[in-house]
């Protein structure tokens, strides 16, 4: 067992000063982030953790349920692995659902369902990671100058305890775990 008195906490700031900036950054986000989150319809919960604010996207006409103990990392300083943009949370049509379970992290990356994603329990998505459940357009050349916003889509699902590593990227009618 490690020594976890006042004094290792004391010495780990100091060993690790940019863990100090990133937790006092977090804490005066935090009003700001309870207002983002309630513009969007989202309802705050219990043990939330924000480095950085994420980009929210919904649509009106749709539901993004996120569970407790949730844990976003937007900057670059939040990670050694360094995201290449803010987590982004997108619901792209009327419908659309993005349903994330409790004891989940990411680290930058992308959810975008334009028909649903369900994250379950204790997930971790590493860094920079994409989920989406459309193809956006039709692959087809014709189709997609015909009828651009017709693309194919089929729900995503990424079951409890799962560990997605970084850079992943998880497309339309997948289910992991």
């Amino acid at each position: 067992m490690g020594d976890y008195s006042p004094s290792f906490y004391v010495r780990a700031l100091f060993d690790t000063p940019w863990k100090a900036h990133n937790s006092i950054i977090r804490h005066l986000m935090i009003p700001v982030a309870r207002l983002k989150f309630a513009l969007a319809g989202i309802p705050w919960r219990r043990g939330w953790l924000l480095y950085g604010l994420p980009v929210l996207l919904k649509h009106r006409q749709s539901t993004i349920t996120l569970g407790d103990r949730l844990s976003l990392r937007s900057t670059l300083r939040s990670n050694p692995l360094a995201p290449n943009h803010p987590v982004v949370l997108c619901t792209w049509r009327a419908g659309a659902r993005i349903i994330i379970g409790d004891d989940f992290g990411m680290t930058g990356g992308s959810i975008v369902a334009e028909q649903e994603i369900v994250i379950g329990n204790r997930v971790t998505i590493g860094a920079n990671c994409t989920i989406m459940d459309t193809d956006f357009h039709p692959l087809d050349p014709q189709a997609r100058y015909e009828r651009p916003y017709d693309a194919a889509t089929a729900p995503v699902r990424i079951e409890d305890d799962v560990f997605v590593g970084m850079n992943c990227l998880i497309l339309k009618g997948v289910t992991i775990g």
